[in-house]
């Protein structure tokens, strides 16, 4: 079960986590303990629900990624949420730790990502067979001596998208061993983070601001 201090924001349509380092958002073949589980049993115990509680699966992070995870608690909630991350409109903001300094310093990634059975994903410059168009927003947020912070700004939604776009051009994420770093870190995570969510609440239509505090250890100043 989840703690409450994981609770990011919580009211009766919505609820927002804080998922850590190393845990699954959806249940595998595994079996290992899933975010999606263990938030609907914080859920039946903190409100005494005798029945099944709904949970709606929104949206999910990588496993060794930490930071924000949005779920919904009603139906209504669920399909309207998941119509605004199927058009786009919620604003998703990573934050990472990268080998090297991007350049520019900031602007905008556009590639072709096509996931391969490896569970990889491979980027093209160009259009290619069976890979879709992956574009993100970035800036550089500080220089260190081998190594940048950057926020990071999702405009579309691939598989591994921010992992392997940065790895492309040169900036592989600290610890993604899988995409070229030749870091390790704690818990087999990776240095970046889901740092922010910006939405229409799916009822009120409030603009909704969830904020994730970075994982211990942030920025994981190896490098330096």
């Amino acid at each position: 079960m989840i703690s409450e201090s994981q609770i990011l924001f919580i009211d009766n349509h919505l609820i927002a986590v804080h998922k850590p380092v190393g845990l699954l958002v959806q249940g595998d073949s595994s079996g290992d303990p899933s975010l999606f589980e263990m938030t609907k049993e914080w859920l039946k115990f903190k409100f005494n629900k005798p029945g099944e509680v709904y949970l709606g699966l929104l949206h999910r992070l990588d496993r060794p990624v930490s930071g924000v995870v949005l779920f919904a608690r009603t139906s209504k909630a669920a399909s309207r949420l998941s119509l605004q991350f199927r058009e786009h409109s919620i604003c998703k903001i990573y934050k990472a730790v990268v080998h090297g300094k991007l350049w520019p310093e900031s602007g905008k990634l556009e590639h072709y990502l096509r996931k391969e059975r490896s569970l990889k994903a491979t980027v093209f410059p160009n259009p290619a067979p069976d890979a879709k168009r992956a574009e993100l927003s970035y800036r550089t947020l500080e220089i260190l001596n081998k190594a940048s912070i950057v926020e990071i700004e999702l405009q579309t939604g691939r598989f591994h998208q921010i992992r392997a776009q940065l790895s492309f051009s040169g900036c592989p994420i600290l610890g993604d061993i899988k995409y070229r770093s030749t870091v390790t870190l704690p818990d087999n995570g990776i240095a970046l983070f889901a740092h922010r969510l910006e939405f229409a609440h799916p009822v009120t239509g409030e603009t909704i601001r969830i904020v994730a505090k970075a994982p211990q250890g942030w920025p994981f100043k190896v490098l330096s």
